[in-house]
């Protein structure tokens, strides 16, 4: 059905996906915490202390969830080109 290079990026590209979404959910988990704007007194400085400690994870997040992303993009771009061009090269005009 698929040919041997197809199968292995189809290999590679499921758990790449996999651990992107899960990196999506977890930081859409993370951000549910997270305020635009915080009014505070002093008495509520530890509210101030959760809020540092969830944009730091989430910015440490970040960069791994981007490079998950662009990397199942890509193999999934690549699958389709591959794909493609194997259907045009075994192309035959006969039905």
């Amino acid at each position: 059905m698929f040919s041997p290079e197809i199968s292995w990026m189809l290999t590679v590209w499921v758990p790449v996906t996999a651990i992107f979404v899960g990196l999506m959910i977890w930081r859409s988990l993370l951000s549910m915490k997270e305020d635009d704007q915080l009014f505070l007194d002093p008495v509520e400085s530890k509210l101030e202390a959760e809020q540092r400690e969830a944009i730091a994870r989430l910015t440490r997040i970040t960069p791994f969830a981007k490079g998950f992303g662009f990397a199942s993009a890509g193999l999934l771009v690549l699958m389709a080109g591959l794909w493609m061009y194997h259907g045009i090269v075994n192309f035959s005009g006969a039905p």
